[in-house]
């Protein structure tokens, strides 16, 4: 019995031997806080040890909307149309004028009243009205509009400075970052939403006569939306609300911005020129997937394909060749072509960007100069066209002429006219676009139009648009 005794007490000293080793030198020396509880009260208190940023769940969008309501106004369009009264009026044209009212949103840039809007919103106003946040009402004149961005400036005389929207750099927004919406949906004023962004350069034109680049939300955007802020957390201009994607009309998901950096671009070129100046790098070409790079016979699956290099351009003077893929524009990623029409639509002739290519698997930097784009729509020949450097007219033979661009229409592009080369209109010496115009804008508008050009084989053809 003793012996037994004897044993346990062994036992137990050796327990609390290793017991007591195990908490001095093996578990981590802890810091012990001593709490009353308070019967009702929750003890637990949750606590952020890292070193990162608050989480956006939780931003603060007071001070961003009550720096940008007072800046977004509400448009008021009035355009006068005639209401046919008989048939003869009906088919002949004529009738009793009648007033149309639109409606949408604008925001003031600066203090002395220049407003941004879409062309969609003030397109053939005979007369427009700007409502503040405050209810002062003002005649807004027209300074000038871009439909190819749908953007257009107006402005407003006022007695006193107006409050106005700093631009922010759209270059910079993320995918996931927090955006408001400002503006007037449904006539109801001063209007905000709050999203995030869902997607940046998205191009909605499923025909590609018109690349587009928008900034991609879901804070809700309605009708009367349109040409209001799309604003960050700081209050600074990042898009222009334009347009939304819906079965029905109405906000669904979706929404789509004219990225502010495009935006004050178009703007600052109608304040100094009277017209938007648009650049190009000179290149044709497309977006890389897997099955165009398995086609092309490269590993690359993002970026911008170069197909062909127009002779004389910024693109074939700086060293860009057919078959390089564009991977960056000053740093900024190219995953798809409507990133790189997005980044160009903020950039002017004569700028010089950095282009990152990729040409037999090596990274190469090349500076290109960017070259004026001027072109031409003959919407009675539903094609664009735009002028033709010699270098071109010598390659096709020809000593004068404009080359078209691009079909403006699906019927138009099964023809394949894209880089043909139009010598004459009506059987007239077409020299450059001016021509174009002159040509299309004095002719018989009840007469065919006669279109000789030299295709890309350099055979000389003639078509007649009836």
């Amino acid at each position: 019995m003793k012996q037994t005794i004897r044993l346990v007490a062994v036992a137990l000293f050796a327990g609390a031997v290793t017991l007591g080793g195990y908490k001095y030198f093996v578990e981590p020396d802890q810091e012990i806080a001593l709490t009353t509880s308070q019967e009702g009260v929750n003890n637990f208190i949750p606590t952020n040890f890292s070193n990162s940023p608050v989480s956006s769940t939780n931003a603060d969008f007071t001070e961003a909307a009550e720096k940008t309501v007072h800046a977004v106004v509400h448009v008021k369009n009035t355009t006068i149309s005639k209401q046919p009264t008989n048939m003869t009026e009906y088919f002949n044209g004529g009738g009793k004028p009648r007033a149309v009212v639109g409606a949408g949103s604008g925001v003031i840039i600066s203090p002395d009243g220049y407003i941004v809007t879409n062309n969609h919103v003030i397109a053939n106003a005979s007369e427009l009205e700007v409502t503040l946040n405050n209810n002062k009402i003002y005649k807004a004149k027209l300074i000038g509009t871009d439909p190819k961005t749908d953007i257009a400036l107006i402005k407003v005389v006022a007695d006193e400075d107006l409050p106005f929207i700093p631009f922010g750099d759209s270059n910079n927004v993320k995918l996931g970052e927090w955006v408001l919406a400002v503006g007037n949906p449904f006539n109801l004023n001063s209007t905000v939403t709050a999203g995030i962004i869902s997607a940046k350069a998205r191009d909605l034109n499923q025909f590609d006569s018109n690349p587009q680049s928008f900034i991609q939300t879901d804070a809700a955007v309605n009708r009367g939306n349109s040409g209001g802020a799309l604003v960050n957390v700081r209050g600074e201009l990042v898009g222009i609300n334009t347009a939304i994607t819906s079965e029905t009309g109405s906000y669904v998901g979706y929404s789509f911005a004219v990225p502010s950096n495009n935006a004050r671009k178009v703007i600052e070129d109608i304040m100094e020129f009277g017209n938007v100046q648009r650049a190009i790098l000179g290149i044709n070409g497309g977006t890389l997937n897997t099955n165009v790079a398995r086609d092309l016979g490269i590993d690359e699956t993002q970026g911008v394909y170069i197909a062909s290099v127009e002779k004389g351009s910024g693109a074939d003077k700086s060293g860009l060749k057919q078959g390089d893929v564009i991977k960056k524009m000053d740093g900024l990623s190219v995953s798809k072509f409507s990133d790189l029409s997005g980044y160009l639509g903020s950039k002017r002739p004569n700028d010089v960007v950095d282009v990152t290519i990729l040409r037999n698997g090596r990274e190469k930097h090349i500076p290109v100069t960017l070259v004026k784009l001027e072109t031409f729509e003959i919407e009675n020949l539903g094609l664009e066209v735009k002028n033709a450097n010699s270098a071109l007219l010598k390659q096709r033979g020809v000593d004068n002429g404009v080359i078209v661009s691009k079909a403006l229409s699906k019927d138009m592009a099964r023809y394949n006219l894209e880089g043909i080369i139009i010598t004459k209109i009506n059987d007239e010496v077409v020299e450059d676009i001016d021509d174009a115009k002159r040509i299309i804008n004095n002719r018989d508008f009840n007469a065919p139009i006669k279109m000789t050009f030299v295709n890309q084989r350099g055979e000389l053809n003639s078509f007649i648009f009836r």
